[in-house]
């Protein structure tokens, strides 16, 4: 869903010299700008063009609605947990060399996914091209602040950075469409390794990033990890196995007992990866809910909408690759439109008034049937495209304007982990209660879903309108978009 990329925790410049390996390459603003744009790009396509592949994936694999689920999630988990320290792994090693890491783990992941006999070969594949994403997203940010001295120059850069990411959003279903009809759903996943052997040929010209030393919370990257584990268990497996299960149980408790322990190593951590004691402003309290929100709206309707379309009405998965692309190019233009907005009204109007769109974009989808004339379908997802894209700018830019400059990477990741865990809760949710009898798509299980992420929604801009500050109209940052 668009987002507006904060500052990566890397600083654009740091003093002392560069490790000896190697000569120093000359900067090439250009090659290093293409090589972050292709890893964003190809990490945001993956998360949209496999939403279409899914049910391609569950006939050649018989995963069943559970193993979908875990397809989606494993990748969108890792992403969210690990994002929480990738930034400080970029400072430690060097933007370039972990941005290196990344995309070939990222590229090798994709193979394993491409040649997996089973569902549980291809979700522990996608477990590894989450942490590799993670890497990639902060470092690609990293470079792009590494090859521009100038302030203008690196805004453009970013710009089209983040343009890039909203582009590769709204063509992953179509691409993903197109290579699962034509050429199956593995060939979604082998495309990636044509674009990762290119980034890494350009890296090969980027000149080598300065290292400073950053802490790595152990501690709290580990319970952070077993806790999301936790709760995605219980919740994906709670709709098959029943929520009384042993197994569920025992998930549920080790994510509790794992959030505890988080909140303990990171009270007493001297450099925690999440400082307790920013989350008790409410202008980093209240963007941060109202992140997760917007994601759990936004990816739950994906993935609703991929399964609606194929496993309902019928569609090949070209067709509903395309049913997205009106969707994407409001998107897009509501994620330029919003900062301006809110320059003129202020943010919390915008905040508070994007919520709301998307409260009744998830009730205005409570009338969709098998039946439902594809023109009113599209209409009424007119709503979705805007909602999230009106608020999400604005949420980041406050949030960002709350906290310190030397915490900005921190909020950053913070919220974005925020957001991907949304994004996965409500999958796991939505595929619990869209398994009907049979495995069929149920009708009064999406119903229940959408009704419930409609009250998150709406207790979110409730939260918006009385506790967000009523000033600060001024935005900083640009839209785009984010996998």
């Amino acid at each position: 869903m668009p987002a507006t990329p904060a500052p990566s925790p890397s600083p654009a410049r740091t003093t002392g010299s560069p490790p000896a390996e190697g000569p120093v390459l000359p900067r090439c603003g250009g090659v290093a700008l293409v090589a972050s744009l292709l890893g964003f790009t190809v990490i945001t396509v993956d998360v949209s063009a496999v939403n279409i592949a899914l049910p391609a994936i569950r006939d050649s694999l018989s995963g069943g609605m559970a193993g979908l689920q875990w397809v989606v999630d494993a990748y969108t988990l890792m992403f969210a947990a690990l994002m929480l320290s990738a930034g400080a792994l970029a400072d430690r090693i060097g933007a370039r060399r972990a941005y290196a890491w990344g995309v070939a783990l990222f590229t090798l992941a994709s193979l394993g996914c491409a040649l997996a006999p089973g569902i549980g070969v291809l979700v522990g594949a996608r477990v590894a091209q989450g942490a590799a994403a993670a890497i990639v997203m902060p470092a690609s940010l990293a470079l792009i602040r590494q090859a521009y001295d100038d302030s203008r120059a690196r805004a453009r850069a970013i710009a089209l950075w983040t343009v890039g990411g909203s582009v590769a959003m709204a063509a992953g279903p179509v691409l993903g469409g197109l290579l699962t009809d034509s050429a199956g759903w593995r060939a979604v996943f082998l495309l990636n390794l044509p674009v990762g052997a290119v980034i890494l040929g350009l890296l090969v010209r980027v000149q080598r990033s300065p290292r400073r030393p950053a802490a790595l919370d152990g501690g709290g990257q580990l319970t952070a990890v077993l806790a999301l584990a936790g709760l995605a268990f219980a919740v994906i497996e709670g709709g098959h196995l029943g929520w009384t299960s042993g197994p569920v149980l025992a998930a549920a408790a080790l994510a509790i007992a794992s959030g505890y322990a988080f909140y303990v190593v990171e009270a007493r951590h001297r450099q925690p990866m999440v400082p307790l004691g920013m989350l008790r402003d409410r202008r980093v309290a209240v963007p941060l809910a109202v992140g997760f929100a917007l994601n759990a709206a936004f990816y739950g309707g994906i993935f609703l909408l991929g399964l609606y379309y194929q496993q309902l009405r019928g569609m090949s998965a070209i067709a509903a690759g395309l049913m997205f692309v009106p969707m994407s190019a409001v998107v897009t233009a509501t994620n330029l439109v919003s900062p301006r907005l809110a320059e003129r009204i202020g943010r919390r109007p915008v905040i508070v008034a994007g919520q709301l769109v998307f409260t009744g974009a998830m009730l205005a989808m409570l009338p969709l049937a098998p039946h439902t004339p594809v023109w009113l379908v599209l209409v009424l997802l007119l709503p979705l495209s805007v909602g999230g894209a009106l608020a999400v700018p604005a949420v980041t830019a406050l949030l960002m304007d709350a906290v310190p400059q030397e915490r900005a990477g921190t909020a950053s990741g913070l919220l974005n982990s925020l957001r991907q865990t949304g994004g996965a809760l409500s999958v796991a949710l939505f595929g619990s209660l869209l398994a009907g009898p049979g495995g069929d798509f149920s009708l009064p299980g999406m119903r229940v879903g959408l009704l419930a992420v409609a009250a998150l929604l709406f207790a979110t801009a409730v939260l918006s309108r009385l506790l967000l500050p009523r000033g600060g109209s001024r935005v900083q940052g640009l839209g785009g978009a984010e996998a």
